[in-house]
């Protein structure tokens, strides 16, 4: 298996060593979990949006460092919202304002975490380019 270094707070670690007995046998198990866990969310979420409003979203997202503590439903909803209204990005990919605001109500903090994980990572992957938007959607 494949190494991956990993930073945890002192927490996270604890609690890893308390349900695992090592770090490592609960880091084995919880990182292929996540990783599972984040492939299932994103294809289920974004079977509910249509392309523009995907492309919206990770529009949204573009120069955006994505912190833990801001992964929740509120931030997804205010940055998508915020772009919008500012930059009227929606309108440059065909969606609507109104659909896209109702659709991000409706997911939880774990579907708009994806969601946003899976909209910052275009831009920092290799393939980032207005070409390769259409096929980022369609790949995952």
């Amino acid at each position: 298996m494949r190494q991956v270094a990993a930073r945890i707070s002192e927490d996270q670690e604890k609690w890893l060593k308390d349900y695992f007995r090592t770090k490592s046998a609960g880091a084995e198990f919880i990182l292929p979990w996540a990783v599972d866990t984040f492939f299932r969310a994103i294809s289920a979420v974004k079977s509910t949006f249509t392309t523009g409003e995907l492309k919206t979203i990770i529009e949204a997202h573009k120069d955006v460092r994505l912190l833990p503590d801001h992964t929740r439903l509120s931030y997804l909803t205010l940055r998508v919202m915020d772009a919008c209204d500012v930059g009227l990005v929606h309108t440059h990919h065909g969606a609507s304002k109104a659909s896209l605001e109702a659709k991000l109500k409706r997911l939880d903090d774990t579907q708009a975490t994806a969601l946003m994980v899976w909209s910052s990572a275009f831009w920092v992957s290799r393939n980032c380019s207005a070409a390769n938007l259409d096929e980022y959607i369609r790949g995952y």
